[in-house]
């Protein structure tokens, strides 16, 4: 009875084990220079990065205009991240924001379109 316990406890422990690290999430951070002026920018860009798959975390920084995100790099990848930016309107680093939606942004959410 009481190895049949151990044998069982073992086995338990084992699969404990093989669920922890199929599940263990490769994660990574990146901060993005972004095209953002005010708090409908951080709105905007928050939510659309939210969108994607294996996005943890995303907070914009309106003071720096800097997207610090946390992702899954198994899900996603700073490509992919640059790109939600670029298609909500702004700029992402070295990438343009995508004109059609950029057109469709209010006056303030413009390059130089918020006065400080």
């Amino acid at each position: 009875m009481k190895r049949s316990i151990n044998l069982m406890m073992s086995v338990f422990a084992m699969l404990i084990l093989a669920v922890t690290i199929s599940t263990a999430k490769d994660m990574k951070e990146i901060k993005i220079k972004t095209s953002s002026e005010c708090e409908m920018c951080k709105a905007t860009i928050e939510k659309a990065v939210k969108k994607l798959s294996g996005i943890e975390k995303v907070n914009l920084i309106v003071e720096t205009k800097i997207a610090e995100v946390k992702y899954d790099a198994d899900e996603t990848n700073p490509d992919k991240i640059r790109k939600a930016i670029n298609l909500a309107g702004y700029d992402a680093d070295d990438t343009k924001a995508d004109p059609k939606a950029y057109r469709k942004l209010p006056k303030c959410c413009k390059k130089g379109g918020h006065t400080k």
